[in-house]
């Protein structure tokens, strides 16, 4: 059974920001989907199993980016 999970992040604003976070945090063990909603700053995610809050801050990170909200 999968695991959904929505984190909202800030400073994207175009396709390539919504490709590097797409990236990082489709490398996280057990990710199996990655949408991301540049208007909103929605981070979905379905996985395997929950994932770790500060696994998915610190792949978001690494793309450049900030978590301001999460996981729902």
């Amino acid at each position: 059974m999968s695991t959904i999970q929505t984190w909202t992040v800030t400073g994207m604003t175009c396709g390539h920001c919504v490709s590097s976070v797409t990236e990082e945090v489709s490398e996280l063990a057990g990710v199996e989907q990655v949408d991301v909603d540049l208007p909103s700053g929605a981070v979905t995610v379905t996985s395997a199993s929950p994932l770790e809050d500060t696994a998915v801050r610190a792949a978001v990170e690494e793309a450049g980016y900030q978590v301001t909200e999460g996981p729902s």
